[in-house]
């Protein structure tokens, strides 16, 4: 099965009704498709995040002659769809479980991975000139039900502190309204203080445009058809070229097709999250609602809603869950969304939504991302995000160049992520058994 949903989301040349793509600034650079036969020393499979890092690091830093294949345009994809948390985040395995499965000093080491991804996308931006609409403040987990709070988000904050050493205030109701983030429903949060909101389309084309500054080719509408191997070159096949290299990344994420890359097949699990967008909220409008803050938020469901203010006024609320990516699927959650925004957000009921739109994120079997060397020589991959990759791509895709390049082991790697990913069982059921989770998770946060 080379993919698992309505054949309306993985099509390229569909327009991505998104505010990004209405506010960020056209990329104004050539990335024409492949034709004929071309050579490269290193392709690299997916312009998104990731794939621009991993090219531009090889091009800066090693000197490497690199060429980017995206099937779509550059950041068509999760890259340019996302919410702009640039925050904490990779893996869906809590802390507590992932010291128990690869140590506790393997979890801090991916704890400061994540520290230092941060970092990275600010200091990218600032080397290369990206005006990304950079808002800070950090993150702030809200409690969606009174069990959730309380003494929960204290051992959460616990368990934060003796586990990875990040200490994060607990926030009561009345300093949740003294911060400006008074919605309703929420009973406390815990600020997590790392972390920077921005616009993702204008970082993912500030990516593109260093990339092709420093001699990186990108192809758009170049979807890779079959993978072949002639001797110790790669063949990526599109339908108008064919491109040889020595070694291949991938770095498709939730859109990667099984039937295609072969390496990656059964290991990867698709999932929809989707985003609303409003129209700018007056400053009394927001006074009214009393939520004035930029900070980046998300509740405490499984099935999490993800939100935040955006610098011109407007307010942007996301949410995970779906089985069908069909056009009328795409209503319901819609609409399934707005009743989420209005319940939280009262005194903006009347506040229009200007923008809806939804792509796929991408799990793993043990809930980790992964980064390294895939079965067959020159084959490497950095994917699997778990929905929360802004910051962890910038850092991932480094690290997968550096493995490339020959300056790096994979020992440099926190275990976390370098272990083989394995496949899910009956990978033709991924579908059904994403079904059957959404069903215990909507029950979970129904209840508790």
């Amino acid at each position: 099965m080379s993919r698992l949903y309505h054949p309306a989301l993985y099509d390229r040349s569909a327009p991505v009704d998104s505010y990004w793509e209405a506010s960020a600034p056209p990329l104004n650079r050539a990335t024409p498709p492949l034709r004929d036969t071309a050579t490269c020393e290193i392709a690299v499979v997916g312009a998104g995040y990731t794939g621009l890092t991993a090219a531009l690091t090889l091009a800066e830093r090693h000197g490497a002659g690199v060429a980017v294949l995206e099937a779509g345009t550059p950041g068509w994809g999760a890259s340019g769809r996302n919410g702009g948390f640039c925050c904490l985040g990779g893996a869906k395995l809590g802390y507590a479980v992932m010291a128990r499965r690869y140590g506790l000093e393997e979890t801090r080491r991916f704890f400061a991975v994540q520290m230092e991804a941060i970092d990275l996308v600010r200091q990218t931006c600032a080397e290369h000139g990206i005006e990304a609409d950079i808002t800070g403040g950090g993150e702030v987990i809200l409690a969606h039900r009174a069990s959730r709070g309380g003494a929960a988000l204290q051992a959460e904050r616990e368990e934060l502190r003796d586990l990875v050493g990040l200490d994060c205030p607990v926030l009561d109701s009345d300093a949740l309204a003294a911060r400006g983030l008074a919605g309703a429903g929420f009973h406390g949060g815990l600020e997590l203080p790392p972390g920077v909101g921005l616009h993702p389309l204008k970082y993912l084309r500030g990516l593109a445009r260093a990339a092709l500054d420093a001699g990186v080719t990108v192809y758009g509408r170049s979807p890779v058809t079959a993978l072949q191997r002639d001797g110790q070159d790669h063949i990526l096949v599109t339908p108008s070229g064919r491109m040889r290299a020595r070694k291949v990344i991938f770095a498709t994420n939730g859109y990667t097709e099984d039937d295609i890359l072969r390496p990656l097949a059964g290991q990867l699990m698709p999932a929809l999250s989707s985003i609303m967008v409003t129209r700018p909220l007056s400053e009394s409008e927001q006074r009214a609602q009393g939520w004035t803050s930029t900070v980046m938020c998300a509740d405490s469901r499984r099935l999490l809603h993800y939100f935040r203010l955006l610098p011109d006024g407007r307010f942007l609320w996301g949410g995970r869950g779906g089985i069908s990516g069909s056009p009328a699927a795409a209503a319901r959650s819609e609409a399934r969304l707005r009743r989420s925004f209005e319940h939280h957000y009262p005194a903006w009921r009347h506040v229009e939504t200007e923008y809806f739109w939804r792509g796929l994120v991408c799990l793993t079997k043990p809930l980790v991302p992964f980064v390294g060397r895939l079965e067959g020589e020159g084959l490497y991959a950095a994917l699997a995000y778990h929905g929360n990759g802004v910051s962890f791509t910038a850092w991932a895709g480094r690290a997968v160049a550096a493995q490339v390049a020959g300056v790096q082991g994979a020992e440099a790697l926190p275990a976390v992520l370098r272990a083989p990913l394995p496949r899910f069982p009956l990978p033709f059921l991924r579908k059904t058994y994403l079904t059957g989770a959404y069903a215990v998770y909507g029950a979970q946060d129904a209840l508790t």
